[in-house]
């Protein structure tokens, strides 16, 4: 039996999620502060990518990454959805549905690390 990455990428999701609602907060108490400049945090595929996270496979037909030619996606560039005349780009409209996006995705981290603790319990405990 290898060893268990989906904890270890979840726990790296974890963290992630907290520095992004971090700087979410930070927007959001420095709204109306004059040139403060929002903050935004790297997508976490590109985190997933620097980590240098691999896939691995016991059969070469098991995996197929370039079946949608995934690799020629790309992000589109986000601008602020408003500057106010003091040089702030904050938006509370843009920020709120940041928190909620946080929110899901941290809801759905931990459903996923909860199934896979109890799949991971089951299996040792030998129940069907």
């Amino acid at each position: 039996m290898g060893p268990l990455y989906l904890f270890s990428l979840a726990s790296t999701q974890a963290r992630w999620l907290a520095i992004r609602q971090a700087a979410v907060a930070e927007n959001v108490a420095n709204a109306n502060t004059p040139g403060y400049k929002a903050l935004e945090v790297r997508p976490f595929s590109q985190v997933l990518d620097a980590a240098g996270v691999q896939m691995a496979a016991t059969n070469p037909d098991h995996l197929s990454p370039d079946l949608l030619g995934l690799s020629s996606i790309s992000e589109k560039e986000s601008a602020p959805w408003e500057v106010t005349y003091s040089g702030n780009s904050v938006s509370l409209e843009q920020e709120m549905l940041n928190a909620n996006e946080v929110n899901r995705a941290y809801s759905l981290n931990m459903a996923v690390r909860k199934a896979f603790g109890q799949m991971l319990a089951m299996s040792v405990k030998g129940v069907a």
